[in-house]
Parts: C-alpha cells; structure tokens; sequence
C-alpha cells in the first residue's frame, strides 16, 4: 500500500463537493495548492487515483502527475490515462509511494477507510450541486492538524485550507 493516501478535495458547507461534473469554484489559490500537494514534496508528481467523470472533467492531461482512472466501464480509455477496474487494482497501479485520490464521491467512498491524511479545502457556502460527500468531521478517526483562513474575495465565499490526518484506521 501507498506511504500516505491522501484525500483532496474542495467541499461545501452543505457537502456538495461537484455541479454538472465539475467543481462548482475556481479558486485560483485552491487551485494552486492542489498543484502543489499532486506534485509531491519531491516535485516528482504523484500518482493520482479518480474516478472516470473525475478524469473526463480535467481540462487535460496534468502535466507530471499519472492519472489512475478506476472505471467500471472495462472498454473505457484514454490518451495518458491507466486503467483499473478495482481499488487494489488501482493501488498497484499505483506503486508504493504516495498517492493521492482526487475523486468523484464514490472513488472517495471506497478508499474513505484507506486514507491517511485529508487535504480540505472547506468553502463556506451552502452551493447548488448534485454530488455530495460526508465532512470529516463527522468521522471521529480524523484529526484536524492545521488551518489556514481566507477571507471572501474575487466574487468567492470565505473557505479555509483544512488538513487532518487519521489517528487510526478502521
């Protein structure tokens, strides 16, 4: 398994974390910061672990970093992506190192209980969308380990960079 599975994602108030496949902000620093965690400390890239919708909503390719797609879809591909059909298949893919899983909803469900560490970025608005997912918070096994506050700017809502680690898994 992964040294560390991170969890990153952008989420509402009221859990909405996509509208019409896609994130409902474009926050320019929240987009910065998910450059910075998906290249890694070494600046490498890491792989990245999505679901297809997750992959088809890209705007291409992110340059230095795999794109593992779990699909159930066993004919789907695409240029620069690498196939799984699995969880463990995905993790194999994978390798040993880091990795980080970036979504949709059901690709977070079914590694919740494999992730170590959870990079938030907590919006603070109820939004309009049609895919949610639980908060940390409400899963006793994450602990809040930092938070750093931005303010309502550029036409969006307040939201905080939030990281958690898990205290133990499951």
């Amino acid at each position: 398994m992964a040294a560390d599975m991170l969890f990153i994602v952008a989420r509402a108030t009221n859990g909405v974390i996509a509208k019409d496949g896609a994130v409902p902000w474009a926050i320019r620093e929240d987009l910065k910061r998910f450059k910075r965690l998906t290249m890694g400390q070494d600046g490498l890239g890491m792989p990245m672990i999505m679901g297809r919708k997750t992959f088809e909503s890209l705007p291409g390719l992110l340059p230095g970093r795999r794109h593992i797609v779990l699909t159930r879809q066993n004919d789907w591909q695409a240029a620069g992506a690498e196939v799984a059909s699995s969880p463990d298949e995905a993790l194999a893919l994978a390798g040993d190192g880091d990795v980080a899983v970036i979504g949709g909803a059901e690709i977070f469900e079914l590694f919740w209980d494999r992730a170590t560490i959870f990079e938030l970025t907590e919006v603070f608005e109820d939004t309009e969308g049609d895919v949610t997912m639980p908060s940390p918070a409400d899963d006793p096994t994450w602990r809040e380990v930092a938070r750093e506050s931005r303010p309502a700017k550029d036409g969006f809502p307040p939201y905080d960079f939030v990281t958690l680690e898990r205290t133990s898994l499951r």
